[in-house]
C-alpha cells in the first residue's frame, strides 16, 4: 500500500539529507514537492492545503533552517502532520452497557461491505466475544449465502431468511434472537446498491432505527480514491455514521482515500482491511499507519501479528534447533506456512522500516511463495532433512515434479542456504530484535 507516495517522499528526503542546514527557500521547495507527491496520491486538495499549512507552520516553530539535522527535522514534523490528518489516534468501537452491541454495517456494492462484516465478526470472535452476524443484504440473494459461507468459515453463527423481503424486520428478529441466546454483539449487514440513492438510505434508515445500532460503520473501497470520500460523505448526509472501514487496501491503493477520509468526513477509520482472508483485518492506528507511509514500517503490528500465527512450543522447538544451528528443508517450509497466517506476505515485508526500497514488485513474494512450497513438497523426507543430499538429477526429478524449471529449484535452494546462514548467527537464541530493543518471535527471524 501508499507504494508510490512512500517513494516520492523517500526521494525527496534523501536529497534533503545531502544537505547542511536548510533556507526559508530549500524549506517551501520541500513543501512543494511534498505537495506535488500528495496531489499524485489522489488525496483531497482541502486536504493537501491543510496539510502543507500545517507542516509550514511546524517547521517555522521548530526553526528547521538553524538545526544540524534538518532531514531528521523535516521527517518527524511531516510523520506528526500526518499522524493528525489520519484521526491523531485510534478509534474502538464504543462500549454498550447491555449487550448485545448493535453494529451496522453499510456501503456500497463492490466495497466489501459482506466480507467486511464477516471479517470484523472473527475479529470480535478472536478477542474472545461471542458475534453474531445478520444477513439483512436482501436486495442481493447472493450476499445472503455468502455471508453463510464466510460465517462458517470464521465459525460465527450467522441469522438468514432466503424468504424475507423485509430488512428492518428480519433485523429486529436478529436482535431479539442475539438477547435471547446471550450474543455479545451483533452484526448487521446491510443492503447495497451500485450508488447512493434515495431507497437505499430509506432502507438503511429504517433498519437502524429497528435495531438503535451503537455503531454504523461504512466501508469505503480504497482502490478508488477521493471517490470514497464522496461516497462517505454522501451516506454521512442520511446515517449517523460512526467509524469507516478501509477495504482494499492492500491493493493498487494510491493513499487518496487513507489521507483525506478522517479529515474531510470528520469520521474515524476504525478498522482497515489488508487481505483477502478473513483474518486480513487490521484495527487502524493513524501513528503506525503513518510510520508505514514515511518508509519507517510498522514493527508493532508486526510483533502482533507473529504473536498470533506462531505457536509458542514450536516457537520453543525452533528456538533450540536455532541453538544447535539446525535447520532443514521442513523448518524452512513450516517457518513460511507461519509466517503465510501473518497476511499477505508482501504487506508483512512492507511492515519491515526501509522495505521500499528492496527489490521486490508488489505481489512477488506471494506470487513465488506457491512455487518454492511445491518444490519443496517435492522433495523426500530425506532430501529435505539432508540438502546437503541434493545433486543435479534430484534436481531434476524435483523440478519436474513441482512444474518449474531447474534454476527455480537452484534458486530455491540457494536462498535456502541463505537463510540457513542466517540462523547459525542467531545460533545463541536471543533471536531478533526491532527497534528500542523489543524481542522478536523466533519464527519473525527469517
Amino acid at each position: 500500500m501508499f507504494e508510490n507516495l512512500t517513494t516520492r517522499l523517500d526521494d525527496i528526503f534523501t536529497r534533503l539529507r545531502s544537505r547542511g542546514r536548510l533556507s526559508e527557500k530549500q524549506i517551501d521547495e520541500v513543501l512543494r514537492e511534498i505537495r506535488l507527491a500528495l496531489l499524485e496520491a489522489d488525496v483531497s486538495l482541502k486536504v493537501v492545503k491543510a496539510f502543507v499549512t500545517d507542516v509550514r507552520e511546524r517547521a517555522a516553530g521548530a526553526e528547521i533552517h538553524k538545526s544540524l539535522t534538518p532531514a531528521q527535522q523535516v521527517i518527524k514534523i511531516v510523520h506528526a502532520a500526518l499522524i493528525d490528518v489520519l484521526g491523531k489516534e485510534a478509534a474502538r468501537l464504543e462500549p454498550v452497557d447491555r449487550p448485545p452491541r448493535v453494529i451496522l454495517i453499510a456501503g456500497l456494492q463492490g466495497s466489501g461491505k459482506t466480507t467486511a462484516a464477516a471479517k470484523l465478526a472473527r475479529f470480535l470472535k478472536g478477542e474472545g466475544r461471542k458475534p453474531l452476524l445478520a444477513a439483512c443484504d436482501l436486495r442481493r440473494p447472493a450476499a445472503i449465502r455468502q455471508l453463510e459461507l464466510l460465517g462458517q468459515q470464521a465459525g460465527v453463527e450467522v441469522l438468514s431468511d432466503h424468504e424475507a423481503s423485509d430488512a428492518p424486520g428480519l433485523a429486529a428478529r436478529a436482535l431479539e434472537h442475539a438477547r435471547a441466546e446471550g450474543f455479545t454483539d451483533l452484526l448487521v449487514d446491510t443492503s447495497g446498491r451500485m450508488h447512493v440513492d434515495r431507497e437505499l438510505m430509506s432502507e438503511l434508515t429504517q433498519v437502524a432505527r429497528a435495531v438503535s445500532p451503537a455503531e454504523t460503520l461504512l466501508t469505503c473501497d480504497a482502490m478508488t480514491g477521493q471517490d470514497a470520500v464522496n461516497v462517505a460523505e454522501a451516506f454521512i448526509e442520511s446515517v449517523d455514521v460512526t467509524g469507516i472501514v478501509l477495504t482494499k487496501l492492500d491493493g493498487d491503493a494510491r493513499g487518496g482515500a487513507a489521507l483525506s477520509m478522517t479529515y474531510v468526513t470528520e469520521r474515524p477509520i476504525k478498522f482497515a482491511s489488508v487481505g483477502e482472508k478473513l483474518a486480513d483485518l487490521e484495527p487502524f492506528y493513524p501513528d503506525r499507519m503513518a510510520s508505514r507511509i514515511l518508509g519507517m514500517g510498522d514493527m508493532l503490528t508486526l510483533i502482533e501479528k507473529a504473536e498470533e500465527a506462531f505457536d509458542e512450543s514450536e516457537a520453543k522447538a525452533m528456538e533450540e534447533k536455532l541453538r544447535r544451528a539446525e535447520f532443514t528443508f521442513e523448518d524452512f517450509l513450516s517457518q513460511l506456512q507461519a509466517l503465510k497466517k501473518m497476511g499477505p506476505l508482501s504487506s508483512v515485508i512492507g511492515m519491515l522500516p526501509g522495505a521500499g526500497k528492496l527489490p521486490i514488485g508488489d505481489n512477488q513474494i506471494d506470487e513465488t511463495m506457491p512455487k518454492v512450497e511445491a518444490i519443496i513438497y517435492s522433495m523426500t523426507r530425506r532430501e529435505r532433512n539432508d540438502p546437503s543430499v541434493l545433486n543435479g538429477s534430484r534436481r531434476k526429478r524435483i523440478a519436474a515434479g513441482s512444474g518449474v524449471s531447474i534454476q527455480d529449484v537452484n534458486r530455491v535452494v540457494k536462498q535456502f542456504d541463505q537463510v540457513r546462514k542466517l540462523v547459525k548467527q542467531m545460533s545463541s537464541g536471543k533471536g531478533m530484535k526491532g527497534p528500542g530493543g523489543m524481542k522478536l518471535p523466533p519464527g519473525l527471524g527469517l
